[in-house]
């Protein structure tokens, strides 16, 4: 489906089984706290939240200036998720190298939870960025919480109320979508990428981008001649009042379309694909995101970088 982590897929089982069987004393992790892993530093982040000082969690993927979907493994990253207690990982195929590495150098003890499989998401879902998606990270949380008190029982009701909390903090986010929907309710947007295309679909916005094109963008493919016709349509006949990008993957192509919405006075907002940092949580990164969307159809301001 996707050209997902290709140069991932490369590597041998082999190759990373032995530097899986090198890993030791690789994380240095102070005694007794658990060590843990997020595919994408959103879900290491969370990890963080709910673990607290019982938890020393780390990310595979965090550079906001690159694209996720050409991250390439090293032997250093199988070191870090062999030793990892606890992993979370997206699923949905945008994350592959992580089950790559894991079936390598198998560990009937390491607690592995699929965000695809928490969300009953079948693997032909079409759209894998999920943490975009409002109720997400709730579940997420809850099943951190869980395999954390199963590895250290005596802090269960640490990570269930620090779980609880991090929970009840979404709904300042909640309440920004309810209230962009309440107002904003069938406004017409454009996109390059459905990189945020499940809080577009919260917020009750009117997505007019062939889903196709957006595909084609995702997976590195050249959209059609008619695709491309239509989305530029978007921005020259003034059908769309915002447009919004993936800010960390652009080509000749997406900056294109990037220009001409400029150039006909339709405001532009970059979205990530992970976390920006520092300086964010995964609540204020997402509430970013919304009033960024907001600003750009109520008061016609671009934001382009967080």
């Amino acid at each position: 489906m996707r050209r997902v982590l290709t140069a991932v897929l490369s590597l041998s089982v082999a190759a990373l089984a032995s530097a899986c069987s090198s890993a030791s004393g690789a994380t240095h992790a102070p005694a007794g706290v658990i060590v843990a892993v997020g595919a994408e530093n959103e879900y290491a982040n969370v990890i963080s939240q709910v673990g607290g000082k019982y938890v020393q969690a780390s990310a595979i993927m965090s550079n906001p200036n690159t694209d996720p979907h050409t991250f390439e493994a090293s032997p250093s990253v199988a070191r870090t998720v062999n030793e990892a207690q606890l992993v979370v990982q997206n699923g949905v195929g945008y994350d592959t190298f992580m089950t790559t590495i894991e079936t390598a150098a198998p560990n009937s003890a390491r607690k592995v939870i699929v965000v695809q499989d928490l969300l009953g998401l079948p693997a032909s879902t079409p759209n894998p960025h999920l943490w975009y998606k409002p109720g997400t990270m709730s579940a997420v949380a809850s099943a951190v919480a869980a395999d954390l008190a199963a590895i250290q029982p005596a802090h269960a009701s640490y990570f269930k109320a620090n779980a609880a909390r991090f929970i009840e903090s979404l709904t300042t986010w909640d309440r920004a979508i309810a209230a962009f929907k309440a107002a904003y309710r069938g406004t017409p947007v454009a996109t390059t990428e459905p990189v945020a295309d499940y809080l577009l679909q919260a917020a009750g916005a009117d997505n007019l981008t062939p889903w196709a094109f957006q595909a084609d963008i995702m997976n590195g493919t050249d959209p059609s001649a008619q695709d491309v016709a239509v989305e530029r349509s978007l921005f020259t006949q003034h059908k769309v009042r915002v447009l919004l990008y993936n800010q960390q993957v652009t080509d000749t192509l997406t900056e294109s379309f990037i220009a001409l919405a400029r150039a006909s006075g339709i405001p532009v907002v970059g979205v990530y694909e992970t976390m920006p940092v520092p300086g964010y949580d995964y609540q204020s990164w997402m509430l970013a995101e919304v009033r960024d969307l907001q600003r750009a159809v109520a008061d016609h301001v671009s934001t382009e970088h967080l």
